[in-house]
């Protein structure tokens, strides 16, 4: 979602070891051949991408910094080549009252060199305490934003370890809290967009008296491709009495729901995009200077650069209705 890579064995399996990507090459699409987590310097993401032009963004994540000994407040990650404490929800504690349900593997600033290893990361990367203060002013907001709820706030856990029910009543109530704060600022109001989107989507549960089987059907769309590091699927994995089957490599079928002042209420678009669609979105309305990754594919379609008949838009600096390179 911000540097167009492909995924490797490791990243689908939530990497439990934050671990260097070993870098073997390069493919003539931009992806990177090798395994791991943490990208090197060279692979670019869309942080880097703002800035070259000069554009500010910002990465709010739930709960980060809540247990001091898992994770900094700021750029908050696991010490590399270690494992992933943070790949468990923290319950409150006399120590942590608060508990800790940040999660690295839900922060995709955290796995690349170029982003972790900048000064930056440390104003860059906070925790949502701060979201509030930035969206101010106009000036004060950064030009993109990328927020993260924690994995109660988010819908992953339910209940959760604080005792909230977890699951879609969680997730909306974060929304209900966040979504009108933002739009109530001058930055939203002056050429906002809001994208409230799911990484991915739901599987299926079979129990027998041998064990539970898990099955993601991993869907895709729109030409997506594997990337060169995955082995053939489909793929499938035994831990004790768990069975988790994946069919292919694709995250399944998940919604969006968009809102701008440029957009048209009650709109739906039937379209299929990927998460690379998304990518390329993004990278066109801030005028980057190229697309990265498989946001580059031949035929990719962005939500309004192509599709302008599904999306109704008025045409700004900022948020152009259609564009080409």
């Amino acid at each position: 979602m911000i540097s167009g890579q492909a995924a490797t064995p490791q990243t689908r399996s939530d990497c439990q070891t934050y671990a260097d990507f070993v870098l073997t090459g390069v493919t003539a699409d931009g992806q990177a051949i090798g395994s791991g987590c943490i990208y090197p310097t060279s692979i670019r993401t869309l942080p880097d991408q703002l800035d070259s032009i000069g554009k500010t963004w910002r990465a709010y994540m739930g709960d980060m910094g809540n247990d001091p000994s898992r994770e900094s407040a700021t750029c908050g990650h696991p010490a590399l080549n270690t494992t992933d404490h943070t790949q468990i929800a923290e319950a409150p504690s006399v120590a942590v009252p608060l508990g800790d349900q940040y999660a690295t593997r839900h922060d995709p600033f955290m796995y690349f060199h170029s982003i972790i290893d900048s000064p930056s990361c440390n104003t860059d990367v906070v925790n949502p305490n701060q979201l509030t203060q930035d969206l101010q002013s106009l000036p004060s907001t950064p030009d993109f934003v990328f927020i993260t709820p924690n994995l109660c706030d988010d819908g992953h856990d339910s209940p959760c370890v604080t005792g909230q029910p977890g699951g879609l009543v969680s997730a909306d109530a974060f929304l209900q809290k966040w979504i009108p704060i933002i739009q109530a600022s001058s930055a939203y109001q002056h050429d906002g967009l809001i994208v409230i989107n799911f990484d991915e989507g739901g599987y299926t549960v079979a129990e027998s008296a041998t064990g539970v089987t898990i099955t993601f059907q991993g869907q895709y769309c729109c030409s997506e491709q594997p990337g060169p590091n995955l082995a053939p699927f489909p793929q499938s994995t035994t831990a004790g009495p768990y069975t988790v089957v994946t069919g292919d490599y694709g995250g399944d079928r998940t919604g969006a729901v968009l809102l701008s002042p440029f957009l048209k209420p009650g709109t739906v678009s039937n379209t299929p995009f990927n998460h690379y669609s998304l990518l390329k979105t993004l990278e066109d309305i801030k005028d980057t200077d190229s697309y990265l990754g498989y946001a580059s594919q031949p035929g990719l379609l962005s939500f309004f650069g192509c599709v302008s008949s599904d999306v109704e838009t008025r045409d700004t600096d900022d948020f152009p209705s259609c564009k080409s390179r």
